[in-house]
């Protein structure tokens, strides 16, 4: 083979590898064309109507709560507990109290009773005999009184001495007569006090037995409505102990022992902002949402605003405004203290384009969208009507649309 043609084959064999490598290097950057759209996050434009919203955070309130004392009882031992948190109905027994010294001062109030009914019986009966005894005394001595006026009346038709005996006898019965009668009344005197000294003892004994009655009835506690116990904490080690009264603690009388909420008055209770607080209205509509039910959202209407704001015991101090929204068919999961979000509408856009927050940016002090197609992303200029914290509403790109989720610019020049 001549040199001519070993040249010319050389130079064939360089093109077809150029043309290879160009094919090559063509096709794999078609596929990076191709597929660079999926690499980047996306998320479709949507249409429809745009819910304008302050969100905020808050909790279940209870509007009205029923307290449950504990009675005026000395000495209170917690012996039996209703379990806390399950469904007692109203009139059901909640609480017991230990009530075996209570049951062991009934019987010894009891026998002193018994006993001062006795003594009592007994004087009443003593002034009887006594009241009879000076009955026949007295009219021993109204005899004698009488019988000594008859023989007085004697003198004219006697001796001068023996009537003046007879007058001297008289004398001395009216005396002892008056004696008798001093004596009669002294007896009922005292007799009368005596039986009423007795009388209050029985009385007061009578008293303690019905007292300490009273309070083995009141051992039991019953619920006052239908819902839910909510114990108070015993601080009796501290606060720093504090935990939820128990069977086998003491508790002092007359205190708050458990609390009821009433579930038909459940309210959420949220704190605004106060830059927000100007937005918003009573009446305005508002989607209630749980943390621990999150596939549930409450539909209500905001009821109160305050009209002060408050300062919180955080630190550094917050001051926000308190916002109340009353649920009127309550979720039979809710229980008050359960932390959730609200959020107030403030206004409506209809067929608004909304998407995430996170797919809009800004270029030269511009809000852009950057539209995905083909593996293209073109940046394209809009109008935002509206933000949300996890929303935008804008105007300029079609429904449907797909947005990148992330800066491509960015992505490439990290790249």
């Amino acid at each position: 083979m001549s040199a001519r043609m070993r040249k010319v084959r050389a130079w064939a064999v360089f093109l077809f590898v150029l043309l290879i490598l160009g094919g090559a290097s063509a096709g794999a950057y078609r596929y990076r064309q191709t597929h660079a759209a999926p690499i980047l996050p996306s998320a479709p434009a949507r249409e429809g109507d745009f819910l304008v919203l302050i969100r905020c955070r808050g909790e279940l309130k209870a509007g009205r709560s029923v307290q449950v004392y504990t009675p005026m009882v000395p000495n209170l031992r917690i012996a039996w507990l209703a379990p806390p948190g399950e469904f007692v109905k109203q009139g059901d027994v909640i609480v017991k109290f230990d009530s075996s010294s209570a049951t062991e001062q009934l019987m010894q109030k009891e026998a002193q009773l018994r006993q001062a009914q006795a003594t009592l019986d007994q004087a009443v009966a003593q002034a009887r005999i006594t009241a009879e005894q000076d009955k026949t005394d007295l009219a021993d001595a109204q005899f004698t009184v009488e019988r000594a006026r008859l023989e007085a009346s004697k003198q004219e038709i006697v001796s001068r001495i023996q009537g003046e005996e007879s007058k001297i006898d008289y004398g001395v019965a009216q005396q002892k007569l008056k004696v008798q009668e001093a004596t009669v009344a002294l007896h009922a005197a005292s007799d009368k006090s005596k039986i009423a000294s007795l009388t209050r003892q029985r009385d007061q004994a009578q008293s303690d037995v019905d007292i300490t009655k009273s309070r083995i009835a009141q051992m039991q506690l019953s619920a006052p409505i239908s819902g839910f116990l909510t114990f108070e904490s015993n601080y009796s080690q501290g606060w720093m102990n504090a935990k939820p009264f128990k069977v086998g603690d003491n508790v002092f009388s007359g205190m708050v022992l458990a609390e009821m909420p009433d579930l038909s008055t459940l309210q959420f209770d949220a704190k605004v902002e106060e830059i927000d607080r100007g937005r918003i209205t009573v009446g305005q509509d508002v989607h209630i949402r749980i943390d621990s039910l999150p596939e549930l959202t409450v539909n209500a209407k905001l009821d109160q605003v305050s009209l002060l704001a408050e300062v919180s015991n955080e630190f550094p101090p917050v001051r926000s405004f308190r916002a109340y929204a009353h649920i009127a068919r309550p979720d039979p999961r809710f229980r008050p203290g359960m932390n959730g979000g609200l959020d107030i509408v403030i206004n409506r856009i209809p067929k608004a384009i909304s998407i995430p927050a996170k797919a809009l940016f800004t270029r030269a002090g511009k809000p852009i969208v950057y539209l995905a197609s083909n593996g293209d992303y073109r940046p394209t200029e809009v109008e935002v009507l509206a933000r949300n914290p996890d929303e935008i509403a804008i105007k300029g790109i079609p429904p449907g649309s797909a947005v990148t989720l992330v800066d491509p610019e960015k992505k490439e020049s990290k790249k």
